[in-house]
């Protein structure tokens, strides 16, 4: 198998276990633990690349002003799509974020169509309407958009677009993503704790801890995405991301007792059938495509 696949299912793993890493220090706001993710995973990344001897890379991509301005929007990306998941797992809405991880592995399909021109079969168009279908049915039963869920599907989905143009490497690009949210992420953090606002150091030592891990618990998965989606299609990468939004809808349902109302159940059944005939045909087109092989 790929070994790409294997980062893509360890990403994924460690990001639908998420919700009980952040709720643990939800009576920090929400923008300060993402000060603290950008600060330490920065360090984080920093003393990886030292230790790997990888810094000469990085130097080169330094040099490279297509590449800067690659991360300088995936790290707008990334800052949207943290702050917008940790606020609303905090605030209640686990179930709500799993739509979006739910959305997302078809908006990368969609996405590897439109810029990388991958062809999908009929039986993968099929799945696409459907999971429309279930956004539309959201829509209309909340009377709004589900913005949580849209925020974090196509925020995502283009961060992997990005992700998978870049000439950078996953440690590379990780590196560069994390230099430039450093420095306003610390003037930010420094600017709570002289005024008396700032929570690490002064809450609970697991409240600490947690927020000077948060690099390490941020970082892990990433890299290990960004090196998935170097490696395998943009449109297998999609396939593989449902593992996270079905461990985050399980965790906010059954260890935090979020509701699931029938609209809810609706909207996310007509979902779940497009994952899962979007599997199915991927399944059964492996299964050819090997016998094909083998023929020959």
């Amino acid at each position: 198998m790929n070994r790409g696949v294997f980062y893509a299912i360890g990403a994924y793993a460690l990001w639908g276990f998420f919700p009980v890493y952040w709720k643990l220090i939800h009576d920090v706001p929400a923008l300060e633990i993402i000060g603290h993710r950008m600060v330490w995973s920065f360090v984080f990344v920093v003393i990886v690349v030292t230790l790997s001897k990888k810094w000469q890379g990085i130097k080169t991509s330094l040099t490279d002003k297509r590449t800067l301005l690659t991360f300088l929007m995936t790290a707008g990306l990334l800052f949207v799509n943290w702050l917008v998941y940790v606020w609303a797992v905090n605030a209640g809405f686990i179930v709500e974020t799993s739509l979006g991880y739910f959305i997302n592995p078809l908006v990368n399909v969609v996405l590897g169509v439109i810029f990388f021109r991958e062809k999908l079969r009929l039986w993968q168009w099929i799945p696409v309407g459907i999971a429309f279908s279930g956004v539309l049915y959201l829509t209309i039963s909340y009377g709004t958009l589900p913005w949580i869920g849209l925020t974090l599907a196509f925020s995502f989905g283009l961060y992997g677009l990005l992700k998978k143009t870049a000439r950078a490497n996953s440690l590379q690009g990780f590196t560069l993503e994390t230099g430039f949210m450093f420095l306003p992420a610390l003037t930010y953090l420094l600017i709570l704790e002289f005024s008396g606002r700032g929570a690490f150091g002064h809450g609970t030592p697991t409240e600490t801890i947690l927020l000077a891990f948060s690099g390490v618990a941020t970082g892990l998965p990433l890299l290990l995405f960004g090196a998935a989606a170097q490696k395998i299609r943009l449109s297998e990468l999609g396939f593989l991301q449902y593992i996270a939004p079905t461990l985050q809808f399980l965790i906010g349902v059954l260890v935090y007792g979020e509701s699931f109302s029938p609209d809810r159940m609706i909207g996310f059944g007509l979902i779940w059938v497009a994952l899962a005939i979007y599997t199915a045909d991927s399944v059964l087109a492996r299964q050819r495509s090997h016998a094909v092989v083998l023929g020959n």
